[in-house]
């Protein structure tokens, strides 16, 4: 059984008030093109009423409906006739899941190589041919080091090294 946490309501409140301007109409998830692709398994609007709710086991524990399935394509936000923020405040569910320690596998995974190479997905040295060969500039990325210093601002390496302990 969900409790009611009033201290996260209010909190996802005063980080985006329009949350408390939505009237449940379900414009976002009818729009909403994951929600359609999964058959509505991804629920903007069902994740937007457990915020009003204020129902943060549901989202941040069990993630019914997962907020990491979001592809922030602000089709929703567009779509919404009150126009609440949704993005912003499934952004912040998912910060929240990450202080926590619940986010997906492949998260992380991006987030170590980002912290080893600067990028998520390295390029292969195939690719890397192909850009010489049609005289494409060489790819470069932010130096390591500054890189490391923002997720150590963001406590993104401290997170990733305490996953990795469990």
């Amino acid at each position: 059984m969900s409790v009611i946490n009033f201290d996260f309501r209010n909190q996802v409140i005063k980080h985006n008030a329009s949350l408390s301007y939505c009237y449940q109409c379900s414009t976002c998830s009818g729009g909403c093109p994951v929600a359609l692709l999964t058959n509505g398994e991804y629920n903007p609007r069902k994740i937007i009423e457990e915020a009003i709710l204020g129902l943060q086991d549901k989202l941040i524990e069990v993630q019914d409906p997962n907020p990491w399935l979001c592809s922030t394509c602000q089709k929703c936000v567009e779509l919404c006739p009150q126009k609440v923020e949704l993005t912003e405040i499934f952004t912040l569910i998912k910060n929240k899941c990450f202080e926590e320690g619940k986010y997906p596998e492949a998260f992380h995974a991006q987030g170590q190589a980002v912290l080893e190479n600067g990028i998520a997905i390295p390029y292969s040295k195939a690719v890397l041919s192909r850009r010489e060969k049609l005289g494409l500039p060489i790819i470069t990325t932010a130096p390591i080091e500054e890189i490391k210093t923002l997720l150590r601002q963001t406590n993104f390496e401290q997170n990733i090294i305490k996953r990795e302990a469990e």
